[in-house]
């Protein structure tokens, strides 16, 4: 089944404001995303979070060959589970490994040589199969001692809760067409390196796959945090600044801006409007940062190799439940056990998601090489080029925010056009940026301009 909006509809959408078309009294721009997100089961996820603790560990360097505990026995369940979505969908997921080995002492973390495995489902796109969407968690485990590899490390929350969201999109959105590719994953070796999303992104790269968005999903399920604080209803979307080998000769940040709009900021602002428009309860909170202060995710991995990736995680966190032995000591409970788990709010976040692949993998592809002239004019000139391989394009729309605003605020409807002028909107005063539309409403990640107009 196709994501297709009325000609109608979609004129009624295009807007020159985000905040009207996200008014209660207009109906959403993309209204075949709510029906997916209200299919997303917390049962279902609390049951998968369920399964992969009772393997007792999955700490990387745990038993490999039992059926009933390790590492390799929640792969291996992980795969099967990938395996039966895909025969409820008449076969439509590429399920298998990615596995390398890690050779001995490459991390202290490492002390032989280990089999890193990802478990990947890939839901194959109608139009572009080489282009792709992401969304994982870390599958692997651990207690407070980091090599430990035979303790009980149940880590419901960090990261199977992100491995079982990924595991429920996948559900949910199989039953779909879209696109472009959708990609489900459970990561491996992240507590010992981020390893598994490193030979996912390398995969990438070697493959030539066009990777345009990344979700790492490392634990949407805890609400309290160590102080006692609750939040059930804010979720936190982490991005990197833009990334130096995107700088041309041309453009200078210091000078023109962009320090806050490269392609993982951009995604993350996609994010968090998905959550706006079709999560109910829910709001985003955009992080500018890699990730929490001196620490790391899977994310990071795809940054390096400079795919747009963003961390997409709860609010609070807990510390005595992360990265702890199970015990109790002075009336204090520690351990990353599935009572730590408000699974409503794991299962709305999981909803962003939902939302976020299937407008992402629905969307035509954003277009290339944006610039932007206006200097000591009254108003702002915008030119594109369309993707090389875009099929599905119904037209452009340009946005525009001020400076000190974290996301866009404007956003006119242009047509199938490769240029347009803003009349009496300064350069000086705004950020601008330019997205694909298609003629279902699902629009591309915005692209800042990257050099200025001759």
């Amino acid at each position: 089944m196709r994501l297709v909006l009325s000609s109608l509809l979609f004129m009624c959408c295009l807007g020159t404001s985000i905040v009207a078309a996200q008014s209660s009294e207009t109906t959403p721009p993309e209204p075949q995303l709510k029906p997916l997100v209200d299919q997303v089961d917390a049962d279902r996820i609390r049951n998968d979070v369920q399964a992969l603790v009772d393997f007792g560990t999955r700490h990387t360097l745990s038993d490999t060959t039992s059926d009933t505990r390790g590492i390799g026995a929640a792969r291996r369940w992980v795969h099967d589970t990938f395996e039966s979505i895909s025969e409820d969908c008449g076969g439509c997921l590429e399920v298998f490994y990615q596995k390398e080995t890690i050779e001995a002492g490459v991390s202290e973390r490492i002390p032989e040589d280990t089999e890193v495995y990802n478990v990947m489902a890939i839901q194959r796109g109608t139009l572009y199969p080489d282009r792709y969407v992401l969304m994982g968690g870390h599958l692997d485990s651990r207690a407070s001692d980091i090599m430990d590899a035979e303790i009980d490390a149940p880590g419901a929350n960090d990261a199977v809760s992100g491995v079982a969201g990924s595991i429920e999109a996948a559900r949910v959105l199989s039953q779909h067409e879209f696109a472009s590719s959708v990609v489900y994953v459970g990561f491996t070796g992240e507590e010992q390196g981020l390893f598994g999303a490193q030979i996912a992104a390398e995969k990438a790269v070697e493959n030539d796959w066009e990777l345009f968005g990344v979700l790492n999903n490392d634990m949407i399920g805890n609400v309290e945090g160590i102080n006692g604080a609750t939040d059930n209803t804010t979720f936190r979307i982490f991005s990197q600044v833009r990334p130096s080998d995107l700088h041309e000769d041309t453009w200078n940040e210091r000078f023109f801006g962009g320090e806050n709009d490269g392609p993982s900021r951009q995604l993350a602002r996609y994010v968090a409007r998905m959550a706006d428009t079709y999560v109910d309860n829910l709001d985003p909170e955009l992080i500018y940062r890699l990730d929490r202060f001196g620490r790391g995710g899977d994310h990071r991995a795809f940054n390096d190799e400079g795919f747009p990736s963003v961390r997409v995680m709860e609010y609070f966190e807990n510390y005595n439940r992360q990265h702890q032995d199970v015990r109790t000591e002075d009336g204090i409970e520690y351990g990353d056990t599935i009572d730590g788990i408000d699974f409503t709010y794991a299962a709305k976040i999981t909803g962003v998601n939902v939302a976020s692949l299937a407008s992402l993998a629905s969307a035509p592809p954003a277009p290339s090489e944006v610039a932007i002239g206006g200097a000591v004019q009254p108003s702002t000139t915008l030119s594109w080029t369309p993707h090389e391989d875009a099929e599905n394009v119904e037209g452009y729309v340009v946005y525009w925010r001020p400076t000190s605003a974290a996301r866009w605020t404007n956003r006119r409807y242009v047509g199938d056009v490769t240029e347009h002028t803003l009349e009496n909107i300064m350069i000086d005063n705004h950020f601008f940026g330019v997205a694909a539309i298609g003629p279902d409403g699902h629009e591309s990640p915005v692209v800042f301009p990257q050099r200025m107009m001759r």
